[in-house]
């Protein structure tokens, strides 16, 4: 699971005391709220991490976990007991080495536990242990247009640049893990990953929906009535469509393949699906007054 920076999600620094923490809290839960943001999957997304943050970092003993382990707060208990249980090991096997003359006991005699966290490979001294790397974490601000297409980044990572693929479709919020390119590693052990969050904001005309999109096209009354051609873009080009006659307002069309790229599936795209919204006009001339009245007496 992805470590997550409960003090950046909430806005304050390490060392905000309890109110600080309630007022960021109380502040970004209202914002995120799913009473006031509707159908908003990002916003409902930020609404459970604000409230996971909160529910660590107001809690004294889990904060004080949280900011001694940090990625492995939660098995804090378990990493102390099962570092007294490997010094206990070492010192019994010491023990045993000067009264049996016997050879170190291999690997395998450390706690499955620390083989977990940290990476296995343990030596037959404590000062061998082999530690896994930090975790690194970064974000990286996108528009929806630059998601449209695979595209190659490069990013700067404390100092370090890392080439990547960002893949066509990804979505807002999502979090990306590459291998081996967080910190290193202590004695030998494993190095730890990067994990980027992606924040897509959407500065164009179209709604996207997963890989579908949305987008309302708006109709003069004459067209709506009478029917005909309109020239519509899409997130990539242009097409004609077709207005029927007597098209009411808040008809749909889909356009299927039209929509988003579907995430790592080469060529596949989700549906455009266009609203129409009939446009009344604002001023009418004395002759289009006079013609909508004859209208309304054959009506």
């Amino acid at each position: 699971m992805a470590f997550i920076d409960y003090y950046k999600i909430l806005g304050v620094d390490k060392s905000a005391t309890k109110s600080d923490i309630k007022k960021a809290y109380r502040k970004l839960a209202r914002k995120h709220h799913p009473d006031l943001n509707p159908n908003d999957k990002e916003a409902e997304l930020q609404f459970k991490k604000v409230n996971e943050a909160n529910e660590v970092l107001s809690n004294d003993e889990n904060r004080k976990k949280y900011d001694k382990y940090g990625e492995n707060w939660q098995h804090g208990e378990a990493y102390d007991q099962a570092q007294k249980q490997q010094e206990q090991q070492h010192q019994s096997q010491q023990h045993y080495q000067r009264s049996s003359g016997s050879q170190d006991f291999g690997d395998g005699e450390y706690s499955d536990f620390f083989e977990s966290m940290f990476g296995g490979g343990f030596g037959n001294r404590p000062g061998n242990t082999k530690f896994r790397g930090q975790d690194f974490n970064a974000q990286l601000q996108l528009d929806l247009k630059d998601v449209y297409t695979s595209e190659k980044r490069v990013l700067t990572v404390n100092g370090k640049n890392i080439r990547l693929t960002i893949p066509a479709g990804i979505t807002n919020g999502q979090i990306i893990k590459i291998k081996g390119k967080g910190g290193e590693g202590r004695n030998g052990g494993p190095n730890g990953d990067l994990l980027i969050e992606f924040n897509i904001s959407n500065t164009t005309d179209f709604k996207r929906d997963g890989s579908n999109l949305y987008k309302t096209v708006n109709l003069d009354v004459y067209k709506s009535v009478l029917g005909g051609d309109v020239i519509i873009e899409t997130f990539d080009s242009k097409v004609k469509l077709t207005i029927k006659p007597l098209t009411q307002n808040g008809t749909q069309v889909k356009l299927k393949g039209k929509g988003f790229p579907i995430y790592k599936k080469e060529g596949q795209f989700g549906d455009l699906v266009i609203t129409y919204n009939i446009e009344l006009p604002k001023k009418l001339s004395d002759k289009e007054k006079e013609l909508f009245e004859e209208l309304a007496k054959l009506q």
